[in-house]
């Protein structure tokens, strides 16, 4: 687990929609702070500064301080970021705190690691495909991992990831994962055909498929008794 992050917030005394707009109007993202049997806290944080946490891949899962005011900081876990469909705005920011001693349901991001130089890249042409880039994990606080890492160094061309390949930290289980070998142990990653091959291989099947039309064409127009 890496150290914690500090975000930096300010009491909001201003609620509705138009107030958020005004408040976003002057670079400042609207957010709450809720959980631990306490009554939830409106609170705004600056926009510049939101963009910069974000830009951290551990901010979405780590542990994040927040102090409000400048008084001593909660211990939370970003639950969502609402953003502009089109432009670059934070709309809104939910953290939630982290009650001490009780499983957290987050996400991990996985990194993946060995990509370029696994066999079926290097020598047979492969292409590295990712169906997830993050998984939910159930973990105590201070157990959440920075990242999970996916080891792809040794992959074949056909060769795949499973979530229960993965190797994840002490103390740190998948959500999505029921049973080992059940239709819940899907793929996170995989080596594909070269595109050339999947496309020589096509070719091949349509020249084979119009190669039988003339054939049950004939067939179908000849005389059974002939």
């Amino acid at each position: 687990m890496s150290d914690d992050i500090t975000v930096a917030a300010t009491s909001r005394k201003v609620f509705g929609k138009g107030a958020s707009r005004r408040l976003r109007r002057d670079n400042l993202v609207p957010a709450i702070l809720y959980g631990d049997s306490k009554d939830p806290e409106p609170i705004q944080l600056k926009h510049n500064e939101v963009t910069k946490h974000l830009e951290n891949d551990a901010f979405y899962s780590q542990l994040l301080m927040v102090s409000v005011d400048g008084g001593e900081a909660v211990r939370t876990v970003l639950r969502d970021v609402h953003r502009h469909p089109y432009k670059q705005q934070i709309l809104h920011l939910d953290f939630m705190r982290v009650v001490a001693g009780a499983e957290l349901q987050v996400t991990a991001q996985l990194h993946f690691v060995g990509e370029d130089t696994c066999p079926g890249v290097k020598n047979e042409g492969g292409i590295v495909v990712h169906n997830e880039n993050e998984v939910a994990i159930a973990c105590l606080p201070r157990n959440i991992p920075e990242f999970i890492e996916v080891d792809m160094s040794e992959m074949n061309v056909g060769d795949s990831v499973h979530l229960s390949d993965l190797k994840l930290p002490e103390g740190v289980r998948l959500l999505d994962l029921n049973e080992v070998g059940d239709d819940s142990d899907r793929s996170v990653a995989a080596v594909n055909k070269p595109r050339a091959v999947v496309e020589e291989t096509d070719e091949a099947e349509d020249v084979g498929d119009a190669a039988e039309q003339p054939a049950a064409a004939d067939a179908a127009g000849s005389d059974p008794g002939s």
